[in-house]
């Protein structure tokens, strides 16, 4: 009721400033006019059947006795075999579930895939690649990745014996240094968590090949989804995703997922999500499934927003620099525009000489945007990655990042842009008072 209430007085003040966003694709605040129609456009063009094929791929109603349209939860976690050792498909809910079949399904044909694999959540889903290596072998990952992946690489991988090297892999040059003769795995985001740095997937492909056909390529692409990037198609060897993310996008479910073309890689990572235990629940799967439908109007509406936000931001006299590669201002753009097809709602900028006293002051003022980790649901999220997402990345690496006390990182959500260029503007307005 307070949001509520808020948001009203806001309106009455500021909406004869503001055109209809949605109909002209233009807005007008204190006198600056904001158009987005030449971040929209430029992209690769969208896949034309992705919100078809998000509907309707592994939902036939004919699969089910009742003729049921949309796919049924199901719970059991054992199956009626017709004699022993003779099952129709499933026979334990650990080795496998419909629930879970037409999410990995779906997803796999999302991404022009033939493979989708399910698991409990995006670390798992790394847990169970890592799994693939032996003692000895080496990983090369960006120095910019999720907190949580560098983590693992650093805290956890290393007591099985892996070992990883972080680089910055917008430099091919560096990158290509860095592979060593038992280098077995290759972790890239494009665009990273939360410096949003693109990488050119094609030219890290090919040098990856360049030394070493068997060397897996993964590429993360949470921030994007394969709405907006299919690196299958770009050179990688498989695809991965937090769901938890944009995929399911309404912050209620915790999974991740791979998807691949390569046959070996995705026997080789069912035996592991079924021999690990790495698994989802059916009711999370319906969950994830029922969001996919959603999916392509809730980014090309991420991204509407982000753009609007973004060029509002940077325009701001308190902001120091937005990192949005939809902005002609981020070092890759031109890279993005190549090799994407629109922008998701993710973006961080600084406050200009800002402490975290101030950081603080900013986020502990925001009322429509909620100060909390994650990304991609339908609300929009502010956070301050020093001291929460990447907390357990070592202080030096992440000053060599610029992972400052003074960036925060936004998740757009789906609400009026209005409202949230006025939320940020008075969250902005009371650091003054630090």
């Amino acid at each position: 009721l307070k949001i509520l209430y808020y948001l009203e007085n806001l309106k009455s003040n500021i909406l004869q400033k503001m055109p209809n966003i949605e109909e002209h694709n233009h807005i007008v605040l204190n006198n600056n006019h904001y158009s987005i129609e030449e971040e929209e456009n430029g992209y690769l063009p969208i896949d034309q059947s992705f919100a078809t094929r998000a509907i309707h791929v592994g939902q036939d109603p004919d699969k089910w006795s009742s003729g049921v349209v949309i796919p049924p939860i199901h719970m059991g976690t054992t199956f009626k075999q017709d004699a022993a050792g003779k099952h129709r498909g499933y026979e334990y809910g650990r080795s496998g579930n419909p629930s879970r079949a037409v999410l990995e399904e779906c997803l796999a044909s999302l991404d022009d895939a033939k493979y989708g694999l399910a698991f409990s959540s995006g670390l798992a889903a790394l847990t169970g690649l890592c799994a693939l290596l032996k003692n000895g072998d080496h990983i090369v990952a960006g120095d910019d990745i999720y907190g949580g992946t560098n983590r693992f690489l650093r805290n956890v991988a290393t007591k099985a014996g892996l070992e990883t090297t972080f680089v910055d892999m917008t430099v091919p040059e560096a990158f290509d240094k860095v592979i060593q003769p038992n280098t077995k795995l290759v972790w890239v985001e494009s665009p990273t968590n939360p410096m949003m740095k693109v990488m050119d997937i094609p030219k890290l492909s090919e040098i990856i090949k360049k030394h070493n056909q068997d060397i897996i390529f993964i590429v993360d692409n949470t921030f994007l989804t394969p709405y907006f990037q299919k690196t299958l198609s770009l050179g990688a060897d498989i695809a991965m995703y937090s769901l938890t993310k944009y995929m399911n996008g309404h912050s209620d479910v915790i999974m991740g997922a791979m998807t691949t073309n390569n046959e070996d890689l995705y026997k080789r990572m069912l035996y592991l999500q079924n021999a690990m235990g790495i698994i989802p629940s059916p009711f999370d799967c319906y969950l994830v499934n029922r969001s996919l439908k959603t999916l392509a109007v809730r980014m090309k509406q991420h991204m509407k927003n982000a753009i609007i936000v973004a060029k509002h931001l940077e325009k701001h006299p308190l902001v120091e620099r937005v990192l949005c590669p939809a902005l002609p201002s981020h070092p890759q753009h031109s890279i993005a525009k190549r090799l994407w097809s629109g922008n998701s709602g993710m973006m961080s900028f600084y406050i200009k000489d800002g402490t975290l006293e101030q950081s603080n002051a900013f986020l502990s003022s925001l009322k429509v945007f909620t100060l909390a980790e994650s990304l991609g649901g339908f609300e929009s999220l502010a956070e301050l990655p020093s001291i929460m997402t990447h907390a357990s990345v070592p202080a030096e690496q992440r000053a060599e990042l610029g992972i400052t006390d003074n960036m925060i990182r936004l998740s757009i959500g789906l609400e009026d842009a209005r409202d949230l260029i006025a939320d940020l503007d008075q969250a902005l307005a009371a650091i003054k008072a630090c």
